[in-house]
């Protein structure tokens, strides 16, 4: 088989699942850097928490608006040419970021990183969904959410490197990540086909999801629905801790801001181990037991985080919680995968990711608000309890 093509329920390892992984990896890799560079950040342009949310806020504004058109496309066009797009966007915004002077225009080039990304997940999810056989989803969809893990801890930990250790100013940190995006262009460009439909496996005693009606041909369902508002409550209280998650380390725990930014990309960065362990997990226990356990798992060593006086005991718990909570990526994407049909699949992941871009516009402007008015300790309190109620509403809703 060419390495450039695809046989659909082939190895787990092909060039397909190698390429989404990697180009994974590359369009989160500028997501959190400027959230990295909030302390250093905030004191070059004088900014306030309130303005800081609204930098944090803006570009999810952009993925909301674009969430549901690019799911469309990616069903049209293909996942190839949305790739493409995604990564060329991903180009300019890193060049722009290179080169600002001013808040606005900081803003704008994050505004297209963050379309990058939008763009960037219903191709590549919907593709590599449609590569193996149900069973080896978990397994697949781990693999290639460990690469979005890896880059959105790469670029927080490249900050402080860079920073830290070259020398070099924020702007450059940029810089340095524009030849791997052309890198991952030309391996995009290499894929030669596509898979269009789902892996079709010998018939055999339905599904559990088929005997529950999930797969139907009908896209928008209750069950859906109520996984969305699930995600939608996770969403809000992740976001609400990590968009201020540098500034509480510099201002209320007293680390510097280089390795603020290294605990930071840290916690994302076990997500090279977790996510394709939680994919396996995922396989042998189902989906949904399996991110209701991890998810506990990662809530509890959160609130123990919050607590701990000691830096390092924080920096420890802190890492358990990003660790755990990658564990249920996998399972959320193959959730994701069984609720939406296959000739919709692009729109199914777009409208997966919606809450998540949604939260993004509202979770900065609340978590600033509430830091105004109780300090930034009083983030993670309310973080708890929103996460408890969304284990809930999965809990008790969602049925699957």
């Amino acid at each position: 088989m060419d390495q450039r093509t695809f046989e659909k329920g082939s190895s787990i390892f092909n060039y397909g699942l190698i390429v989404m992984t990697l180009t994974h990896t590359l369009t989160h890799v500028f997501q959190r850097i400027h959230l990295a560079l909030f302390p250093i950040i905030k004191q070059e342009f004088s900014l306030s928490l309130q303005e800081l949310g609204l930098v944090a806020a803006i570009p999810y504004m952009v993925q909301v608006l674009l969430a549901i058109p690019t799911g469309m496309l990616s069903d049209r066009f293909g996942s190839k040419k949305l790739l493409i797009v995604s990564l060329i966007t991903a180009a300019g915004g890193a060049l722009l970021a290179s080169q600002s002077n001013t808040p606005i225009i900081l803003i704008v080039a994050v505004c297209l990183v963050y379309a990058n990304t939008v763009i960037y997940h219903p191709a590549s999810y919907s593709f590599t969904t449609r590569l193996f056989k149900i069973k080896d989803r978990p397994k697949a969809l781990g693999i290639h959410g460990a690469g979005g893990t890896f880059g959105m801890a790469l670029g927080p930990i490249s900050v402080s490197i860079l920073i830290g250790l070259f020398a070099f100013g924020w702007r450059q940190v940029y810089l340095f990540w524009l030849l791997p995006i052309f890198i991952g262009l030309i391996l995009v460009l290499r894929i030669k086909s596509e898979p269009k439909e789902d892996f079709q496996e010998p018939k055999k005693e339905p599904s559990t999801s088929e005997k529950q009606g999930l797969d139907k041909g009908s896209l928008v369902t209750m069950n859906l629905i109520i996984f969305l508002a699930f995600v939608s409550i996770r969403m809000l209280a992740g976001q609400m801790v990590e968009t201020f998650f540098t500034v509480y380390m510099t201002e209320e725990r007293k680390v510097d801001s280089v390795l603020s930014s290294l605990v930071y990309g840290g916690g994302t960065l076990t997500g090279l181990i977790a996510a394709p362990v939680g994919g396996v997990m995922a396989s042998k226990m189902g989906d949904k037991k399996w991110v209701l356990i991890s998810l506990a798992l990662a809530y509890a060593s959160l609130g123990a985080a919050t607590f701990v006086p000691n830096i390092l005991l924080f920096a420890v718990f802190y890492l358990i919680y990003g660790f755990c909570n990658t564990l249920a990526m996998a399972a959320n994407s193959s959730i994701v995968a069984t609720l939406s049909p296959s000739r919709q699949r692009g729109l199914g992941y777009a409208i997966y990711f919606l809450p998540g871009e949604i939260m993004g516009v509202i979770a900065p402007v609340v978590a600033s608000l509430i830091a105004v008015a109780f300090g930034l300790t009083s983030i993670f309190i309310a973080s708890l309890a929103i996460f408890a109620v969304g284990l809930a509403v999965l809990r008790f809703g969602v049925k699957i």
